[in-house]
């Protein structure tokens, strides 16, 4: 390592590869990756490399079942990072990037390479699936600079799910005898909600995506294996909320006038909803972790119920089967499910310049499945037709302002996707 570049940090070589092996297939990894795992460890379960992979019936995409097309891999892959636990990742506009860890650390990847830890990050409750989770850069962020976090906040029974907004403040240091990079801290950081129920273990969701005009702000809140706070309407748990920008009901919401959680509420019935993105004709789309097979792709209207723990095409852990989404035609079905399961990651909807070819598709990582999954969305329609195996857990997926795509994986690895050559 040397000190070199514009900042005066540490920039570690940049290893850039071509994928050497992808495997294709119609069906994800089987029962060692449903749903991350069986119900705990969820966010440090290691899966082998080489783990075993299943085959399924080549079911027609118009049954929502994943219906994946073998191509050869369009990218080229640059490892130009390296985290211990990440979560999740916001690509600054000017090619930095903000990465949670999960044990409660919030770093800051400057454009030459460099890492460093932002000060003034809240104190998390590593629990299970919880810690230091989604990070997200406030709209308008180059005038005023905000990010919102969330997070498991310690309790004196446990931990709950924590939204909280600060301001992120960059400051050049002068040094003696070496350039010195910046340092980075949050500043006035304010708790805007909170879940409201404390308790050990379950699945947090804890992403967060902003309406396409920037005035409100979408959270997944997942239902922490209890199953039925999901349709319980005065719980927060197993819902899809959506807020104002400082964390209250938002007015245009299906039941604001009830107040409470009803009056937070979006859509209710969700087990993990853990990804969440808007495409270009302002629809919002959610990725959710089913139990033992069913994961889902849901596209998300308000007032709707989408049925857990009434309904699922996957089954309970135990082995005791669920019904299916069509025993409940009352209930919102996926538009695509993936069973076995890919434990979906993070998602994006893709708008960048460096493939033209995918502009409004979906990318969603996949845990279980060690994979990207490209899905082809048309209108209210979604179709899952191409699956690049990564040999690792892919955490998160983010669109740098570039075009490229970046991963991360839960191993560690920062992986920047551009067109091959």
């Amino acid at each position: 390592m040397q000190y070199h570049g514009a900042l005066g940090a540490l920039m570690p070589v940049q290893e850039t590869f071509m994928i050497g092996r992808f495997v294709f297939v119609a069906a994800l990894l089987a029962s060692t990756a449903c749903s991350a795992q069986s119900s705990q460890n969820q966010g440090t379960q290691k899966l082998p490399r080489n783990a075993p992979e299943a085959t399924v019936k080549n079911v027609p995409a118009t049954t929502g079942r994943a219906n994946l097309r073998e191509t050869p891999p369009p990218f080229t892959m640059t490892r130009i990072g390296t985290f211990t636990e990440p979560f999740a990742l916001a690509i600054l506009p000017n090619g930095a990037a903000l990465v949670t860890e999960k044990a409660g650390v919030l770093k800051l990847r400057w454009t030459d390479g460099a890492v460093a830890n932002v000060g003034g990050v809240p104190r998390v409750a590593v629990v299970d699936q919880g810690g230091l989770l989604d990070v997200a850069l406030a709209p308008r962020f180059a005038g005023n600079r905000g990010v919102y976090l969330t997070y498991s906040e310690p309790g004196k029974t446990g931990a709950a799910l924590a939204l909280a907004h600060a301001t992120l403040k960059i400051t050049q240091v002068q040094c003696v005898r070496a350039p010195c990079p910046p340092q980075a801290s949050l500043e006035g950081l304010r708790v805007l909600w909170r879940s409201g129920m404390n308790g050990v273990g379950g699945q947090f969701g804890a992403n967060i995506v902003f309406a396409p005009d920037g005035k409100s702000l979408f959270l997944s809140s997942g239902e922490r294996q209890r199953f039925t706070p999901a349709q319980d309407p005065d719980q927060r748990l197993g819902k899809i909320l959506r807020l104002t920008l400082d964390g209250k009901a938002w007015p245009g919401n299906p039941n604001f006038k009830a107040g409470g959680a009803r009056a937070e509420t979006w859509s209710t019935g969700h087990r993990n909803p853990y990804g969440l993105a808007f495409t270009a004709d302002g629809r919002l789309w959610e990725e959710e972790m089913g139990p033992r097979g069913g994961d889902e792709l849901n596209l998300i209207l308000p007032g709707k119920n989408y049925g857990w723990p009434i309904v699922s095409n996957g089954d309970n852990y135990s082995g005791q089967p669920i019904p299916d989404h069509p025993s409940r035609p009352d209930l919102e079905a996926p538009k695509a499910w993936w069973n076995p399961s890919i434990s979906p990651g993070g998602m994006i909807a893709y708008s960048g310049a460096l493939f033209p070819q995918y502009r409004g598709n979906l990318f969603i990582g996949a845990l279980g499945g060690q994979a990207l999954i490209r899905v082809a969305v048309n209108g209210d329609t979604a179709r899952a037709v191409e699956q690049w195996t990564m040999g690792a857990r892919v955490r998160d997926v983010a669109q740098a302002p570039d075009g490229a795509i970046w991963l991360i994986e839960d191993e560690g690895a920062l992986l920047r996707l551009t067109p091959k050559r």
